[in-house]
Formats: C-alpha cells, sequence, structure tokens
C-alpha cells in the first residue's frame, strides 16, 4: 500500500512521539530529552532517549534509532503501511480508500471468509475439549502439565469422535461446503461426502502474526497415525512461511528467539516464561522461515531433541540460518529428549542456564562431527582435520574465517599453520575461499573512508542539535560534499528545509522505504558528540569537522576525474572552498 509523502508526513505530525512512545516505555524528563529503558534490549540504567524537539528516540546501548514509525514498526513488528495505519486511525486522520479490481475484491473477499471459517471452528474445538467430549483431551493435556491458562492462552480445543460434528456446525453457522473444503478442515468423498479429517485429535489452532486463525495442528488420541497432522496447504495456510507461536514470541523482547520441533515444546517453553520460542509447522526449517525470524532477531537458538534425528535438523537449520544471515547456537538437551521433558524434570531455571550456555553452532557441527572419527587414529584424524577445513572453506569473510581456525586449532590441538595450509589447499582447489592476507607489522591502519562517513555524521547532528549553524555550514558546505549516497539525501532534504525554516528531521527517515535505511539515516541525527566546555574549543570542533568533511569531497571527486564529468567542477570548487576554509577563523557566536 502506498501513501502520499504529503500525508505520511501529516499523519507523523499529528502524532507526538513522547506521547506514543510513552505509551510503551515510562519516560522521565532529564534536560531536554526525555529518557527510559530501552525496550529492545534489556538494560537496567536507562539509554533510550526521546527527543520531543527533533520527534526520534536513540538507544546508547543498542543504537536502536528512528521517528514514531519506526519504533511502531520495531516494536510491534509493524510494516509501515500498517504503523501508517496504526497512528492515522489514533490521530483521527482518514486514509484514502484503496482500489481493488473486481478479481482483488473477489479475491480479498474469499480470504476473509476462509479466515472467518477457522476462526468458528477454532471455537467449536476450544468448546469441545470443555465439555464431557473433549473429556479425553483434556485428561491429556492436564496430564502434560498444563495450565487452564496456558491452554486458555492458546485457544487448545478437541475435535470430536468423527469427522463429521464440525462440518455440521459449519453450515449451521451459514458456511458453504466450497468454504469448509477450501479452509482445509474437510476433504470431499464419494462413500462418506464432505468429512474433516480431524477428528478425536487434541486440536492446536495456528495464527498468523496477526493473531488470526490460519490453520490447525492435530494430535491424536491413542495409538492413531498420524500422531500428529496438519492443515493442508490453502489461500491463508502455507506452512513454509508460518511458525508456530510467532504471534507471540514476536513481541518477547528477549534478544532472541527458541526454535524447537513441536506444538508441545513451544506451549511448555512459553508456561515457563520462555515466550520467544517458536516451532515450524510439521516440516523441516525452511529458508522462508529463516527470513521471517530475521525480522524480529539476529539470534537463534535451536532446541531440537537430542536425537539423532534432532541432531541432523540441528545441523540442517545452522546451515539455513547461516545463509540467512543469521546468528545460530544449540541448546543441549541433555539427558533429556526435548524442552518440554527437561522442563519437567529440571525445571526453568536450569534451562535458562541451557540457554546461557547455548553451543556456538560451528563449534556445535565439528564436535558432532569430531564423533565420526576415532580421534587415536591418525588416518581418521587427518579426515577429521580436512573436514574441519573445508567447513572452514564455507565462511565468506577472511576475518571470521581466521578467527575460527585459531579457535578451532586451539580445542582440538591442532598446529594452526598446519590447519591454515590445508584451508589455503582446499580453497585453491575448489575457489571457495581466499586466503586471508594479513599485515606483516600486524598493525592495522585507520580507514580513512570510515573517517570520512564520521566527520559527515558529526556535521549532521551538529546542524539538527543547532540548526542555527546553518547559516555558517550553508557558505563553505553543499549537499554534493556528502560522499555516501545516503547521506547525500538526507543532506540534500536537509539542507533545502533548512533554507525554508521547516526543518523536521523525524520527517527525513521517512523518505526511505527500506528498513535498514531507515536505521541509517536516524542514527545521522544521533552520533555522540565531544563534550566541550568552553565556546572556543566548540569553535575549534567545529572548524575541524567541517574541513574534514570539505577536504574528504575534495579527494573523492579528486580520485573520480576522469571519469565523472562533474567531478572537475566539483575538485576546483572544492579546492577554492577548502583554502577558504583553512583560512577562515569560525566563530559561533
Amino acid at each position: 500500500m502506498y501513501y502520499p509523502e504529503e500525508l505520511v508526513e501529516e499523519v507523523r505530525a499529528r502524532n507526538d512521539i513522547v506521547d506514543v512512545i510513552s505509551g510503551y516505555v515510562t519516560l522521565k524528563k532529564k534536560g531536554s530529552n526525555y529518557w527510559g529503558c530501552c525496550p529492545f534490549h534489556n538494560e537496567k540504567t536507562p539509554s533510550f532517549s526521546v527527543s520531543s524537539n527533533k520527534q526520534m528516540y536513540y538507544c546508547f546501548g543498542c543504537h536502536a534509532s528512528g521517528n514514531v514509525y519506526t519504533f511502531l514498526m520495531k516494536y510491534e513488528n509493524d510494516t509501515f503501511p500498517e504503523a501508517v495505519k496504526i497512528l492515522a486511525d489514533r490521530a483521527g486522520v482518514k486514509l484514502p480508500e484503496v482500489e481493488e479490481t473486481p478479481e482483488q475484491k473477489k479475491k480479498a473477499g474469499k480470504r476473509m471468509r476462509l479466515l472467518e471459517v477457522n476462526k468458528e471452528a477454532a471455537r467449536y474445538f476450544y468448546y469441545m475439549l470443555r465439555s464431557p467430549h473433549g473429556e479425553v483431551g483434556m485428561r491429556y493435556l492436564t496430564e502434560r502439565k498444563l495450565t487452564d491458562e496456558t491452554m486458555h492462552h492458546f485457544g487448545l480445543g478437541y475435535a470430536g469422535k468423527n469427522g463429521e460434528q464440525v462440518v455440521q456446525y459449519l453450515r449451521k453457522k451459514g458456511f458453504t461446503d466450497e468454504e469448509i473444503k477450501d479452509s482445509g478442515l474437510a476433504m470431499f468423498s464419494e462413500q462418506r461426502g464432505l468429512r474433516s479429517q480431524f477428528w478425536n485429535r487434541v486440536m492446536f489452532p495456528i495464527q498468523d502474526i496477526n493473531h488470526r486463525v490460519i490453520g490447525f495442528g492435530g494430535r491424536v488420541m491413542g495409538d492413531g497415525e498420524p500422531k500428529y497432522l496438519n492443515s493442508p496447504e490453502t489461500m491463508i495456510f502455507d506452512k513454509r512461511r508460518n511458525l508456530y507461536g510467532l504471534n507471540f514470541a514476536r513481541t518477547a523482547r528477549t534478544g532472541n528467539i527458541i526454535l524447537c520441533e513441536g506444538y508441545m515444546d513451544v506451549i511448555a517453553m512459553h508456561q515457563a516464561g520462555f515466550t520467544q520460542a517458536v516451532a515450524s509447522l510439521g516440516t523441516a526449517f525452511t529458508v522462508e522461515q529463516a527470513n521471517l525470524l530475521h525480522r524480529y532477531a539476529e539470534n537463534i537458538l535451536l532446541a531440537y531433541d537430542s536425537d539423532g534425528a534432532g541432531t541432523k535438523a540441528a545441523l540442517r537449520g545452522i546451515g539455513i540460518l547461516r545463509e540467512a544471515g543469521l546468528t545460530g547456537k544449540v541448546i543441549n538437551m541433555r539427558p533429556y529428549k526435548d524442552p518440554d521433558e527437561f522442563i519437567k524434570n529440571l525445571g526453568k531455571e536450569a534451562f535458562q542456564e541451557r540457554i546461557d550456555q547455548a553451543e556456538n553452532s560451528f563449534y556445535f557441527e565439528i564436535r558432532i562431527l569430531s564423533e565420526q572419527y576415532d580421534q587415536s587414529d591418525p588416518e581418521q584424524r587427518t579426515k577429521f582435520h580436512r573436514e574441519i577445513a573445508q567447513k572452514l572453506c564455507e565462511f565468506s569473510e577472511d576475518l571470521e574465517r581466521e578467527n575460527y581456525l585459531q579457535a578451532i586449532a586451539e580445542k582440538y590441538m591442532i598446529r594452526p599453520d598446519d590447519l591454515r595450509k590445508m584451508v589455503v589447499g582446499i580453497a585453491s582447489q575448489t575457489g571457495l575461499a581466499r586466503p586471508l592476507e594479513r599485515p606483516r607489522s600486524g598493525v592495522q591502519k585507520k580507514d580513512p573512508a570510515e573517517n570520512g562517513r564520521r566527520s559527515q555524521r558529526l556535521l549532521i547532528t551538529w546542524i539538527s542539535d543547532d540548526p542555527s549553524l546553518y547559516r555558517i555550514v550553508r557558505k563553505y558546505i553543499s549537499p554534493e560534499d556528502f560522499t555516501e549516497e545516503l547521506y547525500r539525501k538526507v543532506a540534500e532534504r536537509l539542507f533545502d528545509e533548512l533554507d525554508r525554516d521547516q526543518f523536521q528531521p523525524a520527517g527525513i527517515i521517512s523518505m526511505f522505504e527500506d528498513e535498514e535505511e531507515q536505521r541509517e539515516a536516524a542514527e545521522l541525527f544521533h552520533t555522540t558528540l565531544p563534550e566541550l566546555s568552553t565556546r572556543q574549543e566548540r569553535e575549534r570542533a567545529f572548524h575541524d569537522i567541517l574541513l574534514a568533511v570539505k577536504k574528504n569531497s575534495y579527494q573523492y571527486y579528486m580520485a573520480k576525474l576522469g571519469t565523472d564529468v562533474n567531478a572537475v567542477k566539483q575538485a576546483v570548487e572544492g579546492k577554492k572552498a577548502l583554502e577558504e576554509l583553512q583560512r577562515t577563523h569560525i566563530s559561533l557566536e
């Protein structure tokens, strides 16, 4: 959904960021800003700052930053259009109606009907569990030590003794046979007609991140097969793109998500207070699910069964997480099979210890690999070392590979140089990796490009903190002097608004659609400035920043001579301005 920029800005302007965030975080005024404990990471000392003047927030601990839109997107895990709608409703701003084609309207209408079918079915199953007909299901769940509160929280239910009851119930509620079938709740056969495959099962409603029931999982009571049965793929249910429990886990604020194998593991962990637990939906963990997790956490803890199948699934999951750019660790469940058994026998405190001690995923891979070789046999040990080298080649970053190489070499008592030679040999044969090139002196030089970027960030922050400085800046600096594309876009908007006396830093962030770009743009307004006590120190520091930005710009355009027709003009003008700036005393009076 696209909203005009003017409308987006109006909605933002009518929602004061201090008022909005105060609904989620306890804020206290200190100086010109409001402070509280950051909702995005665990902390005891408040480092979360909200600026009424800038209409922005910034955490000095985890560096989360942005405007009122990005706050809702991060806290509630909403999309940008969803955040706009929430704030528009809050401020009483009417949003334009979405124009849909007849086909789109028909499709949307069908989706809504299927969601209604599932919602009504979930109510039926919920009632059945708590009726005399659901005694067998209630006994099973009670024996699994689930409380009434937990059963209610997850909407657990029971499907009756045959597959006709729920169909009859849904027909009475006004749903057609086609809608019931398309929802995945029933199948048609010539012998029996329309009949649900869910019967004599404890029912687990599967919800999307907006708490809408999109499917079901059912655990058979007794010895029937299959033990667990899930809804088939439908218009509203895609197993590969959803995770059980994510509707609750996405707001857990723990800094990680625990990925396990089954519904009962998720429910047991939530009951014990580990509300960040989720599970895949009767299928192996998928790339789509990993990408979904990436929206909510960077660190994923695998709590798979401790048996052979669980270990194999964990190894596969590690590879998928790594490809998705996520950090994976493995929770040791031994001597028990799964999280449910572990927590029942040892308690939640012991499970928290296992979380704290979760094993680095690469260490886990190598440890499992080591168990396949007889370490006392030289030939077997050499094969093991070769396998390690092969694994090390999978790291694309030289430094990361070198760090793991040294750690593994120490752990398994291998000479680092020997392992490094093996890695280089495999890499040269397969092209999987490049050998790490290290400076002979061992001293890393400072990155001039990063120095240039930092001076640009400092200048934007300084201007946003004190817009009156712009009268000085514009004599020497233009948006073209910002050599990073995103910085230049911010500077263009910033300078334009200051020229018109309409400076709104929070609105600048909304220029960007990508969440990462929004975060980077927000950080430009929150670079830590040097603490300066005298006017002379401020003048000297401000002059140095202007000079650094201009010098970086001049060098940037000089390097582009011959490839950019505009570079000559920028370089000539930049040299003149640089020489003038070097001779000029900056007064902040």
